[in-house]
């Protein structure tokens, strides 16, 4: 794009021929040096085009590593999410687990762990908006299902099971919701920013969450014996973050995982979404 631009440049001040153009601007952006002009203006703008062209190749020695080291992180967090909540990742299959093996009173570790890694993708796809593109190596892993699903675990933990209240899986939660709000807002994708349930639905029926609850009854799982309240404290957490989420696994494309992406919200994606969608992904 600089090149072209700078061609047109050198056309516009006299340059001879479409061929001495091309050489002049690849020349000067490669800082190659075998084709200039006698021309002090000309002159002027080689010298400022092989400075771009050192800038872009400095951009990118920083830039890459920078970008890979923040997948990196990222992508740990999901794949050692697959050893407890299965693959793809279930908020259902990472309880019954814990229950079994760790213990549900040991959650408080993990939802740490998850806190900090919504604040570091919340940090890292703001400001480098073209990870949130950047896809799992595994099919059918995503960091978005993998964060909606540790943010259902923990709405499921608080609302319906009887295990003390933890105020790290709160925390979890709202850092959560958080960076879902900021990175929509990056591209555009509405969500509201002070939501109530039921002024405000949510895409998760009261039938789904019956029946996760039936399951993990038969488990062996203690869970309150309300379930009416349980499930409108599970939609008041949910709520928050739910259509954020809805967007970002649609905008992403993201692969089916139960209750973050595997069904269709009754909004779509506004076109400034749809366009910024796929300028990122030409730029990834």
């Amino acid at each position: 794009m600089i090149s072209t631009g700078f061609t047109a440049m050198y056309w516009g001040l006299g340059v001879e021929n479409w061929f001495a153009v091309f050489q002049l601007s690849g020349s000067s952006i490669f800082t190659l040096g075998f084709a200039t002009e006698n021309t002090f203006i000309i002159n002027a703008f080689e010298f400022v085009k092989a400075m771009l062209g050192l800038i872009l190749v400095a951009l990118l020695i920083a830039y890459l590593p920078t970008m890979y080291a923040a997948f990196s992180r990222r992508e740990q967090a999901v794949n050692m999410l697959e050893v407890r909540g299965g693959s793809p990742p279930s908020a259902l299959e990472m309880l019954l687990r814990f229950n079994r093996i760790h213990g549900l009173d040991n959650l408080k570790d993990y939802w740490r762990i998850w806190e900090a890694w919504l604040a570091d993708v919340e940090e890292s796809h703001t400001t480098l908006p073209t990870l949130v593109f950047f896809r799992s190596p595994r099919a059918e892993n995503s960091w978005i299902t993998a964060a909606g699903t540790v943010l259902d675990a923990a709405a499921l933990t608080h609302s319906a099971i009887n295990i003390p209240f933890e105020a790290s899986a709160a925390l979890c939660i709202r850092l959560g919701f958080l960076a879902f709000r900021r990175i929509a807002n990056y591209f555009d994708i509405p969500n509201p920013q002070d939501s109530h349930y039921p002024k405000t639905s949510i895409c998760v029926t009261r039938e789904e969450f019956d029946h996760i609850l039936d399951q993990m009854d038969e488990a062996g799982v203690h869970l309150k014996a309300d379930r009416e309240q349980a499930w409108l404290d599970f939609a008041g957490w949910r709520v928050d973050y739910d259509q954020s989420l809805i967007l970002l696994c649609r905008l992403v494309m993201a692969p089916d995982a139960a209750w973050p992406s595997d069904r269709t919200p009754n909004f779509k994606l506004p076109l400034m979404v749809v366009w910024k969608k796929r300028r990122y992904r030409l730029k990834s």
